[in-house]
């Protein structure tokens, strides 16, 4: 597959019943705008599985409580946590973002955003190696009787810059401060890296894109011969028992949503499963080891069917459609947006298959067109963003190109705009400022627009 193929679809409007890619996900868009934007069934879902929908949301939504409680539906949380309920980091089914600050820093602990932990080597399956006394993250949150892991501080550096017709500008630089840590010090060569929450539209549908699609896109960013070439991550699947394509996490470091909802379960609330039965405590750690678990003691506290609802609800979450898609203003905006080579790697659009896991998605995902602009591979981003530590394949520069639909819905879903892996950038034009690495020339291309061009950019990205 060409480049020239890549954007293509953005260069002119085809015959058809969506000539503008209007309906993002195909026959499964939804029409929505506002606080519920992303909170949407596909459109096409059965009325069966609209019912498994609303289960699995209320699953999603549900938050877990101390164990030993008169129920055992719901009560294993911890020993060590970060939030009490999926939704309370993705909001609204949307995206978190780093807590608010003052005069350049923040006490506020973070909710959305958590810190990813590991030591220099090889870990199991060929992944991160945690640090053998907080392992793979930091947990701010215990419940009684258990020590929190430490609390992060953030602080925020002013980086100032201008583009070619004199407009200056300001980005932050996140600095991340860990103290009262519970369990002494961490490894001296210790490796930190901030995540913040995503939205969790469409996740179905790119787990669905075939993998050769995945695999035909790094070899024709190699042909191409730039310096844009990206590479898939390949990464273990503790559902599936294998190693697969990543295409979840911001280093593509998870490759499906079953995974990455039994992973979040433990890391994030503390709820076993049957796919990570055992709690995250290390040995150092043995208060967290002695605290009581869920359901009686018996494993696991998730049960198999609730999980089962859980990943269904994600799959079927819906991308709202396209707005304002034919206004003179976005139009421009898109065919800035491929000049610029920003196509290449946000790749507009795919034809979906079957995802990995039929009984943990709907066969409405299937034979859908849809236009997530991501290519799923990593991409050395530049010393600016990158955090120093590998994740299987990706290094410590690398991250995954992140999916744009939904974009412009940000602030309606949740009050924010707040772009990149850990949120550093206030809105679409801050995002492209802190690109580097193999995308530096396209930076560069948008440095040197001019005000109304910079605009009709940041408008076609907030169309999608």
């Amino acid at each position: 597959m060409s480049v020239a193929a890549f954007v293509a679809p953005l260069q002119a409007a085809t015959p058809g019943a969506d000539p503008l890619a209007e309906k993002v996900a195909g026959d499964a868009t939804v029409w929505a705008t506002g606080q519920n934007a992303f909170s949407f069934p596909a459109a096409n879902l059965p009325d069966a599985e609209r019912t498994r929908f609303v289960i699995g949301n209320s699953f999603f939504k549900r938050n877990w409580v101390e164990a030993p409680a008169s129920t055992t539906a719901r009560d294993g949380l911890g020993p060590n946590f970060i939030a009490r309920s999926c939704a309370a980091c993705h909001l609204h089914d949307g995206r978190g973002a780093p807590p608010p600050w003052t005069e350049g820093l923040s006490d506020q602990p973070p909710l959305a955003l958590l810190l990813r932990l590991s030591v220099p080597g090889v870990g199991e399956h060929g992944g991160p190696k945690p640090d053998p006394v907080y392992g793979d993250q930091l947990n701010t949150a215990a419940v009684q009787g258990v020590k929190p892991e430490g609390r992060v501080r953030l602080r925020w550096e002013p980086l100032s810059g201008k583009f070619a017709d004199g407009t200056r500008y300001t980005l932050h630089k996140p600095v991340y401060e860990i103290d009262q840590l519970g369990y002494g010090p961490m490894a001296p060569d210790a490796l930190v890296s901030p995540r913040v929450a995503p939205q969790v539209i469409g996740v179905g549908l790119l787990e669905a894109i075939p993998e050769a699609e995945i695999l035909a896109n790094a070899k024709a960013q190699a042909d191409a011969g730039g310096a844009v070439s990206g590479r898939p991550n390949r990464v273990w699947d503790a559902v599936a028992q294998r190693e697969m394509v990543g295409r979840f996490g911001w280093k593509a470091n998870v490759a499906t949503i079953a995974h990455q909802t039994a992973g979040a379960f433990l890391g994030d609330i503390g709820i076993t499963s049957t796919t990570f039965p055992n709690q995250n405590c290390t040995p150092t750690q043995t208060d967290c080891q002695a605290a009581p678990a869920g359901a009686h003691g018996t494993q696991p506290e998730l049960d198999p069917k609730t999980f089962e609802e859980v990943v269904f609800y994600q799959a079927v979450l819906a991308p709202p459609a396209r707005r304002a898609a034919g206004s003179a203003q976005v139009l421009k905006g898109q065919r800035l947006f491929a000049q610029a080579q920003c196509a290449v790697c946000h790749r507009p659009t795919y034809t979906t298959a079957e995802g990995p896991f039929p009984r943990l998605t709907s066969k409405a995902l299937s034979g859908q067109k849809i236009w997530p602009y991501t290519d799923l591979l990593l991409h050395d981003m530049g010393e600016a963003l990158a955090d120093g530590r590998p994740d299987f394949l990706a290094d410590g520069s690398e991250w995954k190109t992140p999916p744009l639909w939904g974009v412009g819905l940000f602030h309606d879903v949740n009050g924010h705009r707040r772009l990149m892996h850990d949120g550093r950038a206030d809105g679409v034009l801050e995002a492209i400022l802190w690109h580097g690495g193999e995308a530096e020339a396209s930076k560069q291309q948008v440095l040197r627009m001019k005000r109304a061009d910079r605009d009709a950019l940041v408008k076609f990205v907030e169309s999608l």
